[in-house]
């Protein structure tokens, strides 16, 4: 778990590294990358501190080789919109030049129109609803990691195909859930399921105890969780107490974190499928990188949102070499166009490309939770179970509203 303390530490050894590049490189304009995130809620540790360790990893493993000056700037939103904006606004006329992470639906969309506005950068990195790819696109954002259709579409049809065809399902009573709930109807219905019934939770929540009385009463082969964060490692535990599982219904996690697994346990998470694009064991360049974060991370791996700031960040600093600083400091909507005609290669990312619509097409992963006695070493939490390609894991260019696509 990545504390407070030992996030600033290692972050500002990474801030030294920065700082040092600037004295090297004084003749170019400085690029300003602002993370903004959860830092002291309920889903600081999905986003949080971890994002700015990844963030400035990115700096160190780039921007010192190519002459490029850039500092890295933190701030809570608290998950409040206006909080949010606020930052923003202050950020913008103080010059930052790009926006990193967000974390929470309402913020994203919020800061999209700012950042569409004043011709900045937004790189959306732990944000899960798919409307900013879809109505609300703009030409300058992009959409990293997951987002609600397609874990509901990866996930949600998996257990479908599976015998799980009747659903009952608690979302989180805000933009996330709500789009959770639509997008999962969506695909359990296309594969022939149904949805018996569904509740808003109040956000943020610690007893489900009336919600679970409800949604087991409904005969629901299937329990979907459209919650994340504490939120949704409560519902859990609550549910392991209610012997939900042992009475013959299964739990479907949507937007389901190794963070989230880790404060579980195996024990009680074994079995849980979700999905991810990036997971840190996965291959060599994915343990290279993770290896490169770990001890700034507290010990810990990055989880796929964490680690798609990295890969966001440097695709970015890619665009902020090939423009040159000041265009790119001049128009953010550049810099996008810039990242959208060329495919992501590091350590998270391997071709990926960037549709139109601002949406990162990458594969995913179908993931099952390993039993206690599967796991051979700290964090070797999952089985993976299948590899979707981009195409089949993402919402259609044409079914997503996008005025960008036309």
């Amino acid at each position: 778990m990545l504390t407070r303390r030992a996030a600033l530490g290692a972050t500002a050894t990474l801030a030294t590294v920065a700082g040092t590049r600037r004295v090297r490189a004084q003749s170019g304009p400085v690029i300003r990358i602002g993370v903004i995130n959860d830092q002291s809620g309920v889903y600081r540790d999905v986003g949080g501190l971890g994002s700015v360790v990844c963030v400035k990893q990115a700096v160190a493993d780039f921007a010192t080789q190519n002459g490029l000056n850039v500092e890295v700037l933190a701030a809570d939103h608290q998950n409040k919109p206006d909080i949010g904006l606020a930052i923003a606004r202050e950020w913008f006329d103080q010059g930052v030049d790009v926006i990193t992470d967000v974390q929470g639906s309402g913020v994203a969309l919020a800061l999209a129109k700012l950042a569409r506005e004043r011709d900045k950068v937004m790189l959306a990195c732990n944000v899960a609803t798919s409307e900013l790819t879809g109505k609300s696109c703009s030409p300058n954002t992009l959409h990293f990691g997951y987002d609600t259709y397609m874990t509901a579409n990866v996930t949600g049809s998996a257990v479908v195909k599976q015998g799980g065809d009747s659903w009952f399902i608690l979302f989180a009573d805000y933009a996330f859930g709500k789009q959770m709930k639509e997008d999962l109807t969506t695909v359990v219905t296309r594969h022939g399921g149904k949805v018996l019934g569904s509740l808003a939770v109040p956000f943020p929540n610690t007893d489900f105890s009336s919600m679970l009385v409800q949604a087991q009463a409904s005969g629901a082969k299937v329990i979907g969780l459209a919650e994340a964060g504490a939120d949704l490692i409560n519902v859990i535990k609550q549910a392991a107490e209610f012997g939900v599982v042992e009475r013959g219904q299964k739990l479907a996690a949507f937007v389901m974190f190794i963070n989230d697994v880790h404060g579980l346990g195996l024990r009680v998470a074994r079995g849980l499928q979700l999905t991810n694009v990036y997971y840190w064991d996965r291959d060599d360049r994915s343990r290279a990188f993770a290896k490169r974060v770990w001890t700034a991370m507290g010990n810990a791996p990055p989880n796929m949102s964490q680690a798609s700031n990295y890969s966001a960040t440097l695709h970015y600093m890619k665009a902020v070499k090939a423009l040159g600083p000041a265009e790119a400091k001049k128009s953010g909507a550049a810099a996008v166009k810039w990242m959208k005609a060329h495919k992501l290669d590091d350590d998270v990312l391997q071709g990926a490309s960037i549709r139109a619509d601002g949406r990162v097409m990458s594969q995913a992963f179908l993931c099952e939770v390993k039993k206690p006695e599967e796991s051979k070493y700290p964090w070797d939490y999952y089985h993976i179970r299948a590899v979707i390609p981009p195409d089949q894991a993402w919402r259609s260019l044409a079914d997503g509203g996008c005025p960008l696509a036309s």
